[in-house]
């Protein structure tokens, strides 16, 4: 039977923290929600975490078929994919909150919805691009059905601790201030960075192996 490698999937949890960055998040999630009462925001926030792991988990079980419907190799989705979260990371570590994941147009629209769990916060905010690539290289790299059970479980962590999060959101924001999330942001950029470097070198080794001689 195969075995569980516990750091891996440990390495794909930290990783999907650095990309979503939900301490970054939680100043749009309060801003977004300060008109509702407690129970509402509770609830929104239980709908964005859903949302996520729905979109997460169906990114797992579905992303290699994609792949393989656009006649796309793992390795070169897996450089453009480190090429998306480096161009994220850099963009966190300037203190800049959810200006790549969010344009203005869908910001406007946002506004307007009083349902607001789904869109903007679950996507784009939590679950874009960067979470959902990333899912579906390592989904690819990880493709058996121990693998994929163990990466479901991840998700459902990862959804579970951002609900947690949210759920004591004022609080954490009252506490940490804006310079303790922009700190926070910066060193979540800097492992994004290094974890979208580590798929670009994967990627560029496994297409081109006589450069990494």
């Amino acid at each position: 039977m195969q075995g569980i490698d516990i750091a891996v999937y440990l390495q794909f949890f930290v990783g999907l923290f650095a990309i979503v960055n939900p301490v970054g998040i939680m100043p749009i999630f309060v801003t977004l929600t300060n008109h509702l009462s407690p129970e509402e925001r509770i609830k929104t926030a239980s709908t964005a975490n859903i949302a996520v792991a729905v979109i997460l988990i169906v990114s797992l079980f579905a992303g290699q078929f994609l792949l393989d419907v656009f006649s796309i190799s793992l390795d070169s989705f897996r450089i453009a994919g480190g090429l998306l979260l480096v161009s994220i990371a850099f963009s966190m570590m300037n203190g800049q909150l959810g200006e790549q994941k969010q344009n203005k147009q869908e910001k406007a629209e946002s506004i307007s919805k009083e349902q607001v769990g789904v869109v903007p916060l679950a996507m784009p905010l939590m679950a874009g691009p960067g979470a959902i690539s990333s899912t579906i290289v390592f989904g690819s790299n990880h493709s058996g059905p121990i693998d994929y059970i163990a990466v479901t479980l991840t998700v459902l962590v990862f959804a579970f601790c951002c609900w947690v999060l949210f759920r004591s959101a004022p609080f954490i924001v009252r506490f940490l201030g804006q310079t303790g999330i922009n700190v926070i942001t910066r060193i979540m950029g800097l492992i994004l960075g290094a974890l979208g470097i580590e798929f670009i070198a994967g990627g560029i080794g496994a297409l081109f192996p006589g450069l990494m001689l």
